[in-house]
């Protein structure tokens, strides 16, 4: 198996994903979920994700689809394509599963996943994040990661324009 193959073969649909985290589970892995666009991967992204990995033995991470990006972005994004974001993601070493969404919300995915931790941005308050009562139900715990100071794709975007 190549490096790349290693990389793609953390990138599975919401069914696959299923079986791996049930079976994680069982194993006694503490699952850790977090999910986002991740347009433009920036240094505040790999401070979050790694943090997020250090709730649990496993991270998984919901991916935004490209649709899902443009419904909640607007039309001009994502910058990057989906499949490149996958990439890019899972050859982050502390992201073990990408698992795609197209819906506005991770909302489906958590309850198919039932994972152990859900981790979201200081900017939402806990109960207010999209799964919370999912991870309430099962005895789980919901968790917020405060953010760097100064990093947004939204910022990077920005900047890009005005050089231009």
């Amino acid at each position: 198996m190549t490096q790349l193959d290693a990389i793609t073969n953390k990138i599975k649909n919401r069914s696959e994903a299923q079986e791996i985290v049930s079976h994680w589970s069982a194993n006694g892995d503490t699952i850790v979920f977090t999910n986002g666009c991740f347009d433009i991967v920036h240094r505040g992204h790999i401070d979050y994700l790694s943090k997020a990995k250090d709730k649990g033995s496993k991270l998984v991470l919901g991916l935004n689809t490209d649709a899902s990006v443009q419904r909640l972005k607007g039309p001009k994004r994502p910058v990057v394509d989906e499949q490149s974001r996958a990439i890019l993601m899972a050859a982050l070493q502390f992201i073990d599963l990408v698992v795609f969404f197209d819906e506005d919300t991770p909302y489906e995915l958590i309850k198919a996943l039932q994972p152990d931790v859900l981790v979201k941005g200081s900017d939402y308050k806990a109960e207010d994040i999209v799964g919370y009562d999912i991870l309430k139900a099962k005895g789980g715990k919901v968790e917020t990661i405060d953010f760097v100071e100064g990093f947004s794709t939204t910022s990077i975007v920005e900047k890009i324009k005005t050089s231009m």
